[in-house]
């Protein structure tokens, strides 16, 4: 395991970690307690190892996150640490790099049914870097600067709900084996659960699911409902 580096931590704060497929480690601790931390994780990972896009496709399937806050009643300090089954092999490194005494990670299984490998392993040829272990342990901070963005390559986000886990899995195989049909230029396709990230779809303006985004190129393009139509979607492609 590589050397942690652990400035000092304060005493309330949330904190996130991403892991790679490879074992690599982003991570971030808040004592503001903000949000949307995950988009500066991926940019990191993007800056750090040279990928073509932001690996929107680790979310959340190996992303920790971790609460601590003081009850104003009794001044105890409260700690919930959750991680997806992905991450929790790693609670020993967790616990070390959030200055954590041997926490018992609970796991966090919500949206289990997303992290399946046909649909995680199907963006290794596009990342190879995140299936290789560079000993990479990197806090940041939110001043990561986004990398330009690559304007050969498509981005998608496939929005649906935590219930249609089996119609979503048969969308998500139909789209991929379409999109590697007709497109000869590079691709990532995020899977968004609307009830787990309601930030997400309203910043894409999801209304209805499951609903399939073209975020780039631009201008921005939307298909919500029967997904299974090659010729839908190859209108999305134009």
């Amino acid at each position: 395991m590589p050397d942690v580096v652990n400035n000092a931590i304060p005493p309330v704060f949330k904190g996130i970690a991403l892991f790679t497929p490879g074992g690599d480690l982003v991570y971030c601790i808040d004592p503001e307690k903000r949000q949307q931390w995950h988009l500066d994780l991926c940019t990191a990972l993007q800056e750090k190892l040279r990928l073509k896009s932001p690996p929107y496709f680790l979310l959340p399937c190996y992303t920790a996150t971790v609460d601590r806050w003081l009850d104003a009643n009794t001044g105890e300090l409260h700690t919930v640490a959750e991680a997806y089954p992905r991450a929790i092999r790693f609670q020993g490194l967790l616990n070390a790099v959030f200055g954590l005494n041997a926490v018992r990670w609970q796991p966090n299984r919500t949206v289990v049914q997303h992290c399946l490998p046909s649909a995680l392993d199907a963006n290794r040829s596009q990342f190879p870097q995140l299936w290789e272990n560079h000993d990479l342990v990197l806090p940041i901070t939110r001043t990561v600067a986004a990398a330009p963005v690559d304007t050969t390559s498509f981005r998608f986000q496939l929005f649906v709900r935590s219930q249609e886990h089996i119609a979503a899995e048969k969308i998500l195989m139909a789209l991929r084996h379409t999109l590697e049909q007709s497109l000869s230029a590079p691709y990532t396709l995020q899977l968004v659960d609307v009830a787990k990230h309601p930030d997400q779809a309203e910043q894409a303006n999801i209304t209805a699911t499951p609903a399939l985004v073209r975020a780039w190129p631009l201008p921005v393009r939307r298909l919500v409902g029967d997904l299974s139509s090659p010729e839908r979607i190859a209108q999305l492609l134009e």
